[in-house]
């Protein structure tokens, strides 16, 4: 007497393929999930020091400005470092070397803006 089993053949090797594939995925997702959270961990130390630095810069401005206001001296506030520039007006009757710095700064449309980082030289075109 033979006993066969319930399932044929490909549907049991079909199973043992795709429970295989699962526990492969599954590997391979905590595997990516500790990457994330060490990732996490590292780029939080890293505000971490960021946010330091910001409290100490301005701890620092606050303690010159009294010692200028206590000394009678005078503090020369920083410069901005960053501008956002907004085109307001067309290309009618604007004179050339303009057009060119607009383009420079990708100002192509009227009510475009862009960031700009404040150097010497964009300051002179502003």
């Amino acid at each position: 007497v033979v006993i066969m089993s319930d399932a044929p053949a490909s549907q049991t090797k079909k199973l043992e393929a795709v429970t295989k594939l699962k526990a492969r995925r599954q590997a391979i997702l905590k595997k990516s999930q500790e990457k994330r959270n060490e990732k996490r961990k590292i780029i939080f130390k890293r505000a971490e020091t960021y946010v330091k630095q910001y409290r100490a810069a301005e701890r620092q401005l606050v303690a010159l400005r009294r010692q200028a206001k206590k000394g009678e001296n005078f503090f020369r506030e920083p410069e901005a470092k960053l501008a956002i520039v907004i085109r307001l007006k067309g290309l009618i009757g604007v004179p050339p070397k303009q057009r060119k710095i607009l383009q420079l700064l990708r100002l192509r449309q009227i009510h475009n803006a862009v960031f700009v980082r404040l150097n010497p030289a964009t300051r002179q075109m502003l």
